[in-house]
């Protein structure tokens, strides 16, 4: 008998004990099912005998059953129960939870829970004809779901002592210090940077935030949202916070409808006035909708900076990196879109026999119509990535000269310099960080939107924002 079978039967011995121990009417464990997903924890279905009937159960812990300590931005499993309790006690729909694992369990961090049914993908929450008669009511029902959480009662349920505190202000300098650090110049990062600045929410309210409510993070069933899950990242801050995120063009899935790509802005506040009685400031959702493209920008750097310095050489890691031009010419588009050129392939290459480009299709067809094909699970998924990365590069061979030269001369003549592109970037960076160079500048919006427009040209052509862009 192997080590590895050793582990697993150890694990569901434990884990047969804690559930009969703990989940009332349990008498048995009878299945134990890792399921796929959930990349910073640990999804299981259990099928249990409960009352003298078969029924399934689902437990989440942390990776490896690993004992965690408590960060501010993160937690931990035992308050995510917590946080799933509360909303449900204030009518938001979530799983009963049966039982916080301590540490006598043996199993980690974390807990067991109702299973609940629902479709968690937001492609097909947006897409299949089975939730067609339910999309049209979507947005108002996940606004009134976001102000039950928004009036959760921070004190009475205890979550005030056990989540961070973070206003707009300091959570925009949290992600401006994260996105310095890299040292990577990314000037409509910093002109979002400073708009957002400028543009401070002045209301105080702040309340439970989930902080990444959106379709892949509720169950939807043809009748409704089913449960709201993934509160890892919650914490007290801004309510608007909330409804801007999922209006941010990245969770819309290819979809033209702004909420979550099913629904209307409109909707979504009077779902959420009809609960809290509160209206809804449409530029105060704003803020929060580029704000979500401002964070996604960066964290998407964030995994480009991991592949460099981490020990995890995925190859998703830099290809999510490319996917920051996504989110920037989603600022581009809501604060300052407008006509811009988008550059034609230059052809012509001189080549060996074969040539550059034909080497690398080579590998990228390898890729898709072979170890696609004979891969399975997260092997096959990666095959398609480092298939689509390869695409990218392909499409720089074509783009990536003309492109680069374009936005060298631009910045040669607003400086009046020759120096070199990167330090150029640099001093744009610089000054829209410093206000040396306002934001109302034309020369500069013009310049930034279609440097951007053609870098994502090269990285995602058919990214809805990209499609946005050529609209003007």
């Amino acid at each position: 008998m192997s080590a590895e079978v050793t582990i697993v039967q150890a694990f569901e011995a434990t884990l047969a004990r804690v559930v009969t121990a703990h989940v009332a009417g349990c008498s048995a464990l009878l299945k134990v099912e890792r399921l796929s997903g959930g990349a910073s924890q640990e999804t299981y279905r259990l099928t249990v005998e409960k009352d003298g009937i078969e029924m399934p159960l689902a437990m989440r812990r942390t990776p490896g059953g690993e004992y965690l300590e408590p960060l501010p931005a993160h937690p931990g499993l035992d308050v995510e129960a917590r946080l799933m309790q509360a909303a449900k006690a204030v009518g938001v729909p979530e799983p009963e939870v049966y039982h916080v694992l301590t540490r006598a369990d043996g199993l980690g961090d974390g807990f067991i829970m109702e299973w609940i049914d629902g479709e968690a993908l937001g492609a097909r929450i947006t897409r299949d004809a089975q939730f067609e008669s339910i999309r049209p009511t979507l947005a108002k029902e996940c606004g009134r779901i976001l102000a039950q959480i928004h009036s959760i009662d921070l004190d009475a349920s205890g979550l005030r002592t056990r989540l961070a505190e973070m206003t707009p202000k300091q959570f925009l300098a949290q992600m401006l210090e994260r996105y310095h650090a890299f040292g990577e110049p990314q000037p409509m990062i910093d002109y979002a940077g400073r708009w957002l600045e400028e543009n401070l929410p002045t209301s105080q309210r702040l309340t439970l935030v989930h902080n990444d409510f959106r379709a892949g993070n509720f169950l939807l069933t043809p009748t409704g949202i089913s449960a709201v899950l993934d509160w890892e990242v919650a914490h007290i801050g801004d309510p608007m916070r909330d409804l801007g995120w999922i209006c941010t063009n990245s969770w819309r899935f290819g979809s033209a409808l702004p909420v979550g790509g099913f629904g209307e802005y409109q909707d979504l506040f009077d779902g959420y006035s009809e609960v809290s009685g509160i209206s809804i400031d449409p530029e105060h959702v704003k803020f929060w909708e580029v704000f979500g493209s401002f964070w996604w920008a960066i964290g998407c750097l964030g995994m480009a900076e991991h592949y460099r310095s981490g020990p995890d050489q995925s190859v998703e890691r830099p290809a999510i990196g490319r996917r920051t031009s996504e989110c920037q010419i989603d600022c581009v588009n809501l604060l300052i879109p407008g006509a811009a050129d988008l550059l034609a392939s230059e052809g012509g290459e001189i080549a060996e026999m074969p040539s550059t480009r034909e080497l690398i299709q080579s590998v990228r067809d390898y890729l898709r119509d072979d170890a696609m094909v004979n891969l399975k699970g997260r092997s096959q998924f990666l095959a398609r990535v480092a298939g689509n990365s390869l695409d990218i590069v392909l499409r720089e061979l074509a783009l990536g000269g003309q492109h680069h030269q374009g936005e060298l001369g631009r910045l040669q003549a607003y400086f009046d310099t020759d120096e070199d592109l990167m330090s150029l970037r640099t001093k744009l960076s610089q000054g829209l960080r410093e206000g040396s160079i306002p934001l109302s500048d034309e020369r500069i919006q013009a310049h930034l939107r279609v440097t951007v427009l053609n870098q994502i040209a090269i990285d995602q052509p058919n990214y809805s924002g990209f499609k946005r862009a050529r609209m003007h």
